[in-house]
């Protein structure tokens, strides 16, 4: 179980996309991964639009969101979208 003020553990995985991505790219830079448990639901729907309202805000604060979930690239690009 990491604690505040812990390092990441080091990982990778695929985008909507399906390019690889892994945190080490994007290092030197605040990182926020979002965890929800599914693509499309009204509850994540909530989350991800407070965090797309925000965006703007976060990126000026040099701030990169990244979602995370088990769901498929198709489902990403079409909750993306």
């Amino acid at each position: 179980m990491l604690k505040t003020g812990d390092a990441a553990p080091q990982w990778s995985a695929t985008n909507q996309n399906g390019q690889p991505v892994a945190l080490s790219d994007f290092a030197g830079k605040k990182v926020v991964l979002y965890f929800y448990p599914k693509d499309d639901t009204p509850g994540c729907t909530a989350e991800a639009c407070n965090l797309r309202d925000n965006f703007a805000a976060l990126q000026e604060k040099g701030v990169v969101v990244l979602g995370v979930n088990t769901d498929g690239e198709k489902s990403h690009k079409k909750f993306e979208e």
